[in-house]
């Protein structure tokens, strides 16, 4: 239901002049989604109220509840033959369109919505997330008809149940991964949801753990984090969360900051689709923030994060750091390290060339590293990973607190090329999933051992070219191919044989 409607908005966004890329259609599409998203939540609040003979007040004011403006619906009441009525609900043709529409939707809606960032009770409430949206986001239809027709396919939407909630949340961060490859921008909105499922499980966060993302995007990391902690509650009961796991999952447990503009407000409402009320997501450059300023209230218990490939920074930004370097992703690693709690757990995606760069920076951040967290797993992922990116990975996960005595590694050989038409999937992770629980060696992982990597430079064994604390170690379990010989290089030595075979004939001859 859901994917064929999303095709025919699309259709319908195309035609318009103020829509030109993916990403305005994401946006365009996403407001009108969450609007009556909303609406189907508070039907579901109200219902819930009058079960329990309490007074329901609504956070929409009637005039701008969608089943007002956007979808109303005209109830007849029909005499049948054998003396009774029934009531049947059709469209209001009347509804608002063309020009009336974009009035109402720009100069009416908008502004009521934007208010509530500063009418609601505080940033943790759904009202303040609302007005966050519709101060960030701006309707950008030409034609109103445009704006009716993507309206009436929207309004046939439910998003009542369990599964609808979940087949449009799956659908979304479909539309997420098509806007990460539209150009501007690409590759700062969406992880593969297989890699982001994976790295979760491989953490395995718990019911009371503060999950930090500093560099959020569509907030893919916390969306997967809520959905492992919800279907499997502490008590192991099978039951279900309790009302205090359900408070604490929706109010004390994901945190994210995400700089650019659509990615936040596309971040929350992904988080909002899939169950959380009022995501605690900031609009802030998090690379601005000073490192010596980050005290104790501030660390978390889980980081899940992506950060930017490839950004170079200002140097103002750079003197918030103790290792300087313009490389962004750097920056944001000395972040997670410095953020986490002592024993905090962390999986990051990191460019592979972290591993080996020997420039001074990299180094003294890799030594950072091993020797303040346990870097116990690296995940080598093949080419074409991140769909557009054009960039090899690593997964870097880790423990603070103690310095790194041996690291395994896995590698991701697959037997096919990756790509947009043949993206990764669960499966082909499985393997890595199962045997990083014991960290066994077999073709594709092996472990090394780093500890004389740490001791003092007077007491390291470590040979002067590994002062660098290269991490890019070859597979030691991989049997090396033995290249194929051309025939004429064969042909040849078949020959020298020959000749040598035939020299030495002769010289037995003569001795006899």
């Amino acid at each position: 239901m859901f994917e064929q409607t999303f095709k025919n908005i699309d259709d319908i966004l195309h035609k318009d002049a103020g829509c030109s890329s993916e990403l305005d259609y994401v946006e365009q599409t996403s407001w009108i989604l969450f609007l009556k998203y909303l609406d189907d939540l508070e039907l579901d609040r109200a219902t819930a109220a009058e079960l329990t003979g309490k007074a329901y007040n609504p956070i929409i004011d009637t005039k701008y509840q969608w089943h007002t403006w956007a979808a109303p619906k005209l109830r007849r009441t029909q005499l049948l033959k054998n003396g009774t009525h029934t009531e049947r609900v059709e469209v209001d043709h009347n509804a608002l369109t063309g020009d009336d529409l974009l009035d109402f939707v720009n100069n009416q809606l908008f502004p009521y919505l934007k208010n509530f960032k500063l009418s609601s009770e505080g940033a943790d409430t759904i009202e303040y997330k609302i007005g966050e949206i519709f101060s960030e986001l701006k309707n950008r239809l030409q034609s109103g008809y445009n704006l009716r027709e993507v309206i009436n396919l929207v309004d046939e939407l439910r998003f009542r149940t369990h599964a609808e909630k979940h087949e449009m949340s799956h659908l979304y961060e479909s539309k997420i991964k098509n806007m990460g490859s539209a150009g501007r921008n690409g590759g700062e909105y969406y992880t593969p949801r297989p890699l982001i499922t994976t790295i979760v499980k491989v953490v395995a966060p718990k019911i009371g753990d503060k999950i930090y993302d500093g560099a959020c995007g569509s907030a893919g990391f916390l969306c997967e984090a809520f959905n492992y902690l919800k279907n499997s509650p502490s008590t192991g009961s099978g039951s279900g969360l309790s009302s205090k796991e359900t408070e604490i999952l929706q109010k004390r447990s994901f945190y994210g900051k995400e700089k650019k503009s659509l990615a936040y407000i596309i971040g929350i409402m992904n988080m909002i689709f899939h169950g959380i009320d009022a995501p605690n997501i900031i609009h802030t450059n998090t690379l601005a923030e000073n490192l010596a300023d980050i005290q104790e209230k501030d660390r978390y218990d889980v980081v899940l994060a992506n950060p930017p490939f490839g950004g170079k920074e200002r140097a103002e930004v750079q003197q918030n750091f103790p290792i300087k370097t313009g490389e962004t992703a750097s920056l944001f690693l000395q972040h997670f390290i410095k953020i986490l709690k002592a024993g905090g757990k962390a999986g990051v995606v990191i460019k592979n060339t972290f591993l080996s760069n020997t420039d001074n920076a990299t180094v003294a951040i890799r030594k950072t590293l091993l020797e303040s967290c346990n870097l116990h797993t690296v995940l080598d992922l093949p080419g074409g990973t991140f769909s557009g990116a054009g960039v090899k990975t690593v997964v870097l996960f880790f423990e603070k607190g103690k310095a790194t005595q041996k690291v395994w590694f896995y590698s991701l050989n697959l037997d096919r090329n990756l790509g947009k038409t043949n993206p990764l999937n669960e499966a082909d992770l499985s393997d890595f999933i199962e045997l990083q629980k014991t960290k066994a060696d077999s073709p594709n992982s092996w472990s090394i051992d780093v500890s004389e990597w740490l001791l003092p430079s007077s007491t390291s064994h470590m040979s002067p070219e590994n002062q660098s604390y290269d991490l890019s170690v070859k597979n030691p379990n991989k049997k090396e191919e033995t290249a194929l010989r051309q025939p004429q290089a064969i042909l040849e030595e078949m020959k020298a044989l020959d000749e040598e075979s035939a020299e030495i004939l002769d010289t037995i001859k003569e001795l006899l």
